[in-house]
């Protein structure tokens, strides 16, 4: 591969003999252009419905072009009044492509994907005087996303600021977040209602946000625009086509992806393309789990046998990361990529027979998660915040942490001795399944100083357990891989990690405050997980650093 700039070019270090049938029976089906004529027969009967409401993706650009202009205009007007930080609320496919877009362009975008209190304390305590937000939600009734909108709408008013300049919502037509925000006066940008989130980084969702906050988005639509005609193509040589075939030719053994970026395309790609590939494959058993990784991860030095490995590039390949032997590479512009990865799943559904355009199971963890909300018996919103964050399970203490408590331990025999931090790394690393992967999942704030103790654990237990270790952040996952966790391969080990105690934030006009919603989140999770019979070591720690940090050691 060259350092040429590029518009999009696939490289593939794999033996061609391996996916050669794939591709070409994509090909004879002529799926990449019936995907653009919107045939919605590609993926069989019962995916028929919900493909003839998903496909509007295949074509953004017109509608584009016609929204960037109001973009522009309300850009000015915020400006002319002082209003230069933007704010995004959004879960999903509403959060993962603007934060990509404005790393990509180097702009700045607070994105709000987490109900942990101190994450909303932090942001409703930001300067809202130059402050806009723009509340996201396809469907309007996300409740992340909710109860954000109304953190802030409560603020401003409390600051002397009225929250119909200052709060823009995106949504899809007709949702009853529409219809409240208009109510209320506030700026409302309406989506394509035939495009699903996760295919939504060209739409609303992805250029309002990023546009209000100077990102070049024109740039971004016309370097999509210009690989239609590629990725559209029945050729062998559409690249889309040619990694669709790659990765279902691994199945079902090497079913993780690997992702990692070099220096020219250090825009976070890998955390959109691991929910539009997870969430669309991740069902009736099958799926292809995504994995970002850094360039010095263990699982790229010595690659486990069920991870396929693509290095994604920006529009020059990284020297430093070339070596792309046994695995893929792709170099292009951001908005080739998009079109691309979008394109490619679509693909890959079909060579899976799978709808790739539903999400059975993200509400079920949505519906325990509300069960576990009204279990908590949340105190009155009007009352003194609480500290203690039980959801009415104390769990019981492990005696060589201070103050770690085991919540949950199933699917994994006997109730493991976890009576020290190497006690808890002896039961994860006994849970994990045979050709399966490991997920830390962290309900704690992102922004938290154990974010880089978490980087070092989920490291660390990759080279001990020589297996692939993924790092969410709940509930962002939630509304990403959680998909997979709960419907695709029973491969899946979970290790959750809960906050102890910490001022919670009030939700206004609820009987709830964040931190009831978030260890609700928590518990929901972890209890849909265990009913599919997936091992889930759950431990909430009073000092999450600490406990983390002795974890750390004892691996």
């Amino acid at each position: 591969m060259s350092d040429r700039l590029t518009e999009l070019d696939v490289a593939i270090g794999a033996d061609p003999g391996d996916f050669s049938p794939l591709l070409e029976a994509l090909v004879a089906d002529r799926v990449a252009s019936r995907i653009f004529d919107h045939d919605t027969t590609l993926w069989g009967e019962a995916a028929r419905a919900e493909a003839e409401i998903r496909l509007g993706w295949t074509d953004p650009f017109a509608a584009a072009e016609s929204l960037l202009d109001e973009v522009e205009a309300l850009r000015a007007e915020l400006a002319g009044r002082g209003v230069d930080r933007i704010v995004l609320c959004g879960m999903g496919g509403s959060s993962l492509a603007p934060e990509v877009i404005a790393r990509w362009s180097g702009v700045a975008l607070t994105v709000i994907d987490s109900t942990h209190p101190a994450v909303m304390r932090r942001e409703l305590s930001a300067d809202l005087s130059r402050t806009a937000v723009v509340v996201s939600s396809k469907s309007g009734g996300t409740i992340e996303t909710r109860s954000h909108r109304a953190s802030f709408d409560h603020a401003f008013r409390e600051t002397g600021i009225d929250p119909a300049g200052r709060i823009i919502v995106v949504t899809d037509p007709g949702s009853a977040l529409e219809a409240d925000a208009r109510e209320a006066g506030q700026r409302v940008f309406l989506a394509d209602p035939n495009v699903g989130g996760r295919f939504s980084a060209l739409t609303a969702f992805g250029l309002v946000p990023t546009g209000l906050a100077g990102a070049d988005v024109r740039r971004l639509l016309a370097d999509a625009s210009s690989v239609v005609a590629r990725v559209a193509a029945d050729s062998v040589e559409n690249p889309a086509l040619v990694l669709a075939a790659v990765l279902a030719a691994g199945l079902p053994d090497r079913y993780l992806l690997a992702l990692s970026s070099g220096n020219s395309a250090d825009w976070g790609l890998g955390a959109w393309v691991e929910q539009l590939i997870a969430e669309s494959t991740g069902k009736d058993g099958t799926g292809v789990l995504p994995v970002a990784l850094p360039v010095a991860a263990p699982e790229l030095r010595d690659r486990p046998g069920n991870m396929e490995l693509v290095h994604l590039y920006g529009e020059t390949a990284d020297p430093l990361y070339q070596d792309f032997s046994g695995s893929a590479a792709v170099t292009g512009t951001l908005g080739a990529h998009f079109m691309m990865w979008e394109v490619l799943t679509a693909a890959l559904g079909k060579l899976m027979g799978i709808d790739p355009f539903d999400q059975p199971d993200v509400e079920s963890a949505k519906v325990a998660a509300r069960e576990a909300l009204a279990r908590t018996g949340a105190a009155d919103s009007t009352e003194d915040p609480r500290e203690d964050r039980t959801d009415g399970d104390a769990g019981r203490p492990v005696a060589g942490l201070a103050g770690v408590s085991l919540l949950a331990s199933s699917g994994i025999g006997e109730d493991p001795s976890l009576e020290s931090a190497a006690g808890v790394v002896a039961a994860v690393q006994a849970m994990v399944p045979e050709n399966g992967y490991l997920a830390i999942q962290a309900y704690l704030d992102p922004a938290g100083q154990h974010a880089a103790t978490l980087e070092r654990l989920r490291g660390r237990l990759a080279e001990r357990l020589r297996v692939p270790v993924t790092l969410g952040w709940g509930p962002r996952y939630l509304h990403s891989v959680g998909q997979l966790h709960k419907g695709g391969p029973a491969l899946g080990a979970f290790l959750q990690v809960t906050d102890g105690a910490f001022p919670d934030v009030a939700i206004p006009g609820q009987a709830s405050g964040f931190g009831d919603l978030i260890t609700a989140q928590a518990r929901g999770d972890r209890d849909v997980l265990a009913a599919r019979g997936r091992p889930v070591l759950a431990i909430r720690c009073a000092d999450p650093e600490a406990a983390l940090r002795e974890i750390v050691a004892a691996v």
